[in-house]
């Protein structure tokens, strides 16, 4: 028999960051257990949306995230939503994990207004990815739907999926960190401004951009609000979202990326190459990792050296090519524990929105993470000697989040090492600090040295490391 849920207080709880601007009621930090608080002003909604199953088709589906309501009353009803272990932002998402958060959107949508509801947000903000796939995670976001009324987060479709996946498509996927600096959208009139003109021939862009952002322009002094609200019957809804759905799906993206076929630039043989991922395994198995994250990890090949003994795996990358291949080969092989991301070491996502405290920033969000494992394979050289950071510095970001970290260091005599150095031309001198003594001072500021092996068949070493702070 399934229990009823008692009233919940609420005490010493931190209100989620992420959640104010709802009126419908927010997110709180409970402990380590985040909870979502609803106000009496949505128990209409959320009671029908519950008791007409909606919520379980849609968690069934897997395009909601579960949730289980831990207690009632007539003040507010508590829910405490599946825990997801990392957050991604869209703007650190490749174009085929774009492209799915939106079509994910779209399908909710499509799915709502055919039982009588909407969602009333469409902010690319309600999507993340879990178990390797795209899930929504505003349950609040839902509300009935109103005979004849236009989709009222159309727009907002539109400035937070719609119109950077266009935006991509001309001018590649650097747009998507525009929604660092438009955590609301990307305006229409901007998105607009960026496309070619040629695009006002296609019926799909010049309706849901151009005549948008032109209407916009028009009715941007209705102070009073005087603009009588268009009406729309559900089907021509319905054929919109067919339309974008459709246009959507079909987006492809030609961007040429220095490190999309990474691996066919090696510098080693296949011989070094197998002893490497040989390495790897030998020594991330002893420490049993729950969680474990390859910080420039590329296509993920030697994060799936350990994927199948490892719960929870993330590959980061500054390559959006590499990312979307990862993403594909996860999705195409069902590993669900896999989860790749857009990552700059050298430019980590700041904390955004109100406060700069509504996204958290990714140390913020990698310390919460707080990973068993870091490994970063053939990375330093490029943080060191493309990005002139010091030694001590890089070890001091990985130090924030890392307990064990597994570092690659190429040598002086690395090809790619040598490539770096000549590019310093006149400077070279100033690098005379890259060696292998000096890159142990730093790293021992922050961390012990557990174990040291050179990668038979190359010019590199491996490093396990163990951060001073849990006890090195």
């Amino acid at each position: 028999m399934r229990r009823t849920p008692q009233p919940m207080t609420i005490s010493e709880t931190n209100t989620h960051q992420a959640s104010f601007r709802d009126p419908s009621g927010y997110m709180f930090h409970d402990g380590e257990t985040l909870r979502r608080v609803i106000h009496p002003i949505y128990f209409p909604q959320y009671n029908k949306l519950k008791d007409s199953g909606f919520f379980k088709t849609l968690i069934d589906k897997g395009l909601l995230i579960g949730h289980e309501e831990t207690s009632a009353s007539a003040e507010n009803i508590i829910i405490t939503p599946e825990k997801i272990p990392f957050i991604t932002n869209p703007y650190e998402w490749s174009f085929e994990q774009y492209k799915h958060a939106a079509l994910h959107t779209l399908k909710i949508q499509k799915y709502a207004l055919s039982k009588g509801f909407i969602l009333k947000d469409a902010s690319a903000y309600n999507v993340t990815f879990h178990k390797g796939k795209p899930v929504f995670i505003d349950t609040l976001s839902f509300d009935f739907y109103e005979e004849d009324t236009p989709w009222r987060a159309y727009k907002q479709f539109i400035t937070h999926f719609f119109g950077p996946l266009v935006l991509a498509k001309f001018h590649g996927t650097e747009v998507f960190k525009m929604m660092q600096t438009h955590i609301d959208g990307i305006p229409v009139k901007l998105i607009a401004s960026m496309l070619p003109g040629k695009t006002k021939l296609s019926s799909t862009l010049y309706t849901n951009i151009h005549l948008l952002a032109k209407m916009e322009s028009k009715h941007s002094e209705d102070y009073k609000a005087e603009t009588k609200v268009a009406r729309l019957s559900k089907k021509a809804q319905s054929n919109i979202l067919e339309s974008l759905f459709d246009y959507i799906k079909k987006l492809e993206l030609k961007e040429v990326t220095e490190w999309g076929n990474y691996y066919d630039k090696t510098n080693y043989d296949t011989e070094a190459f197998t002893a490497k991922k040989e390495l790897i395994k030998s020594w991330v198995s002893p420490l049993q990792p729950k969680t474990l994250i390859d910080v420039g990890g590329n296509d993920g090949t030697f994060a799936r050296t350990v994927l199948d003994t490892v719960p929870h795996v993330m590959v980061t990358d500054i390559d959006p090519n590499a990312v979307d291949h990862n993403y594909r080969t996860a999705l195409k092989n069902n590993e669900y524990n896999m989860l790749p991301f857009v990552c700059d070491v050298l430019q980590p996502a700041p904390g955004i929105g109100f406060n700069n405290t509504e996204r958290s920033s990714l140390i913020e969000r990698l310390r919460d993470y707080a990973p068993d494992v870091t490994m970063a394979l053939a990375l330093i050289h490029h943080i060191t000697l493309s990005g002139n950071v010091p030694f001590e510095k890089s070890a001091e970001f990985f130090s924030k989040f890392s307990k064990h970290l597994i570092i690659e260091f190429p040598t002086r005599t690395d090809s790619w090492v040598e490539s770096l150095l000549v590019r310093k031309r006149e400077f070279i001198n100033h690098f005379d600090f890259y060696r292998e003594e000096e890159f142990e001072k730093g790293y021992n500021k922050y961390f012990s040295l557990e174990k040291k092996e050179a990668v038979a068949g190359t010019k590199r070493i491996l490093y396990l490391y163990k951060n001073l702070e849990h006890g090195g």
